[in-house]
């Protein structure tokens, strides 16, 4: 998927139909005169669903499909017939997207299971015919229930990319890089920071031919979380994530100081992403000798009790094996 062809937010606006009259028709046939009401009731409005669908990885396909309206409900008829129901839209959307109120910002829903069908807007309720009407006082009744109005709302599509493993780090740390070497994945890559202005997702291939998935994330800076650089942009998408692999280049100044700065940053904006499992990966090693390597391994082994650490090269294809060997012992922990 191309980077333009990622969407992640869409306005739109959605009305449900409006439910059908019912009719206050009464009985007439041959040799019956003055026969009782048989109004029948109005058919409801048609609904509005949104449904997952895992076979959707964005939001492209409704970036100009920006009004979706339902079909009214048909009239109620004679002999207690009644209307046709309007006819039901339904927005496919991708799994973690999350559904929010235009006019309020407040989240109505989120979509995470495949096949998961959620009404967004109900039809109107169709009215009742006069045959619900009648009563030993009035026989004959000549008025029925016009139908229910609609729903009609605007709403925002925020999609939260839904993968096992996020890519966090500065801009230009060798992300996308990693994600093109590990999966099928064909990210933008280029030596100039935000390359990558919206998240890649890529297939990573493992033994036995199970996989899993991995999301490349547009670099972090400091603020962020206070919405410097791409900010919030990017940062709800690391909520989906059940493991973050922090990637921190060999040439850093300050490897802790870098890490340090991006689970800062983390915390701020949602404190509740420090309870995802944690691997911090030096890249680009193959600038490094043997004799700097194992001086690096000392000083990271004192400043990492707790997080566990691998070095890697994207470009001379060393370690790989070994870290996902790692991710998935720490996806099926």
């Amino acid at each position: 998927m191309t980077e333009g062809n990622f969407v992640d937010y869409v306005k739109i606006y959605v009305a449900s139909g409006k439910g059908g009259r019912g009719s206050s028709h009464l009985h007439r046939e041959k040799f019956i005169e003055k026969g009782g009401p048989d109004g029948g009731d109005g058919g409801r409005g048609g609904h509005v669903y949104l449904v997952g669908n895992s076979g959707l990885w964005t939001l492209f396909h409704l970036k100009f499909a920006r009004h979706v309206k339902a079909g009214h409900g048909g009239d109620g008829g004679s002999s207690r017939s009644t209307g046709h129901d309007g006819e039901d839209k339904i927005i496919e959307v991708p799994l973690g997207t999350v559904v929010r109120d235009f006019e309020t910002n407040e989240i109505l829903f989120e979509i995470t299971q495949d096949g998961e069908k959620r009404i967004l807007a109900p039809g109107g309720k169709g009215g009742l015919g006069n045959w619900h009407f009648r009563s030993s006082t009035n026989q004959t009744p000549r008025y029925a229930q016009p139908g229910m109005p609609g729903a009609e709302m605007d709403i925002i599509l925020e999609l939260k990319v839904l993968a096992d493993v996020g890519l966090v780090g500065f801009p230009n740390a060798g992300k996308s890089t990693l994600l093109s070497v590990l999966t099928s994945a064909k990210p933008k890559i280029a030596d100039y920071p935000f390359t990558t202005l919206k998240p890649n997702l890529g297939i990573v291939a493992y033994r036995d031919f199970q996989s899993f998935v991995m999301a490349d994330i547009p670099g972090i800076i400091e603020g962020a979380a206070e919405g410097k650089g791409l900010g919030h942009y990017f940062l709800r998408h690391i909520e989906r994530n059940s493991t973050l692999l922090f990637l921190v280049p060999a040439d850093a100044p300050d490897i802790k100081a870098e890490y340090d700065i991006l689970v800062k940053e983390l915390s701020e904006y949602n404190p509740e992403l420090l309870d995802k499992e944690r691997l911090l990966v030096i890249s680009k090693c193959d600038m490094l000798d043997d004799e700097l390597k194992a001086e690096m391994k000392k000083q990271l082994d004192k400043e990492f009790k707790k997080v566990p650490y691998l070095f890697i090269s994207s470009v001379a294809q060393q370690g790989l094996t070994e870290l996902k060997d790692k991710l998935w012992a720490m996806l099926n922990n």
